[in-house]
């Protein structure tokens, strides 16, 4: 694309950016990327330069760029990647994320459900009847929370970027989840046996991300989870983002000042936060019950045959995703 002129150093910009009314070239793209990674870190106090980290990396551009960022200012960390067993998308994901860790001889720690655990995503969402996301999710944070102690880490990172975090808010806030919006903050401190977890991407879009990795040579998976197609957080996204093309900024202030203004005064009702947690009886995790969420779904779910992608979705995803698998043969 032919853009105007950095802003910065008035040569040719690669990006235009509507929400900082600024065009930038490689050069000072990846120095707005920095910073502005510097200055969430500083200002809710996520990193400091001793800590050793664990990044949730899944070879998508989110997670692979905020690793390369970090190494790029000059912290030490490592990464995780877990194995979901989503067919042809986890095996893809998986290879970019090993391509990243040998070509900078990086630590990669890999778990894979199937192996491990004896289920995946697509058979745990089959034989639950719940979205795929569900069991998806909690399983990734369970195993994420597991990894971090077991390896003596003192913070998780992940790459959520300013495009999630908007679309979680504003679904929590169409139903005003009050419990779900005092949850939602960059930073959740570590707290009755659960590893501290840092979002340093909450200042930068999936655009500014994709920019990041094209600029800096990272090879990523460039496809969405098929198990993803319908999910009410890309409906929330596309809503979001047609208000950000009709007043560029918009997106980032909802956001950012619901951080800096509203998430101050919701954190007294966190209520996931207060009291002490019993220890599951299987694992030793933290869990309000007797046994935790994903012993749960270990035992009703482990030992199953697997279950192919398309017999979990719905209808148009299912088309959808063997229109896409054909496509790509």
């Amino acid at each position: 694309m032919n853009f105007s002129k950095c802003r910065v150093c008035g040569e040719r910009a690669i990006i235009d950016l509507p929400r900082h009314n600024a065009n930038f070239c490689a050069d000072h793209l990846l120095q707005l990327c920095r910073r502005q990674v510097e200055k969430a870190i500083k200002d809710h106090e996520m990193l400091s330069p001793d800590d050793r980290i664990l990044v949730a990396v899944s070879g998508g551009k989110d997670s692979l760029a905020i690793w390369d960022i970090l190494l790029d200012l000059g912290y030490s960390a490592d990464g995780l990647y877990i194995g979901l067993g989503i067919g042809e998308y986890s095996d893809v994901s998986g290879e970019y994320t090993r391509a990243f860790a040998d070509e900078r001889g990086l630590t990669l720690h890999t778990i894979d459900l199937r192996d491990e655990y004896d289920y995946d995503v697509p058979t745990a969402a089959k034989v639950t009847r719940r979205v795929p996301c569900s069991a998806c999710g909690m399983s990734k944070r369970h195993l994420f929370d597991k990894a971090a102690l077991d390896g003596g880490y003192d913070v998780v990172v992940t790459g959520h970027n300013l495009d999630d975090e908007a679309a979680v808010l504003f679904g929590n806030t169409l139903r005003w989840d009050v419990e779900y919006l005092a949850r939602q903050h960059p930073v959740l401190p570590a707290r009755n046996g659960f590893p501290k977890k840092v979002k340093p991407l909450m200042r930068l879009t999936e655009r500014e991300m994709a920019a990041w990795c094209i600029v800096r040579g990272i090879d990523y998976q460039v496809d969405e989870c098929p198990m993803a197609i319908g999910n009410k957080h890309l409906a929330y996204k596309e809503a979001l983002n047609s208000i950000e093309r009709e007043s560029p900024g918009s997106k980032s202030a909802f956001y950012l000042e619901f951080v800096d203004k509203m998430s101050p005064i919701l954190a007294g009702l966190n209520q996931a936060a207060a009291g002490e947690l019993n220890r599951c009886a299987e694992c030793g995790a933290p869990t309000t019950g007797d046994t935790c969420a994903f012993c749960r779904l270990h035992e009703r779910v482990g030992g199953h045959e697997p279950v192919p992608v398309e017999m979990v979705l719905n209808k148009k995803a299912r088309k959808a995703y063997l229109a896409a698998q054909a496509a790509g043969e």
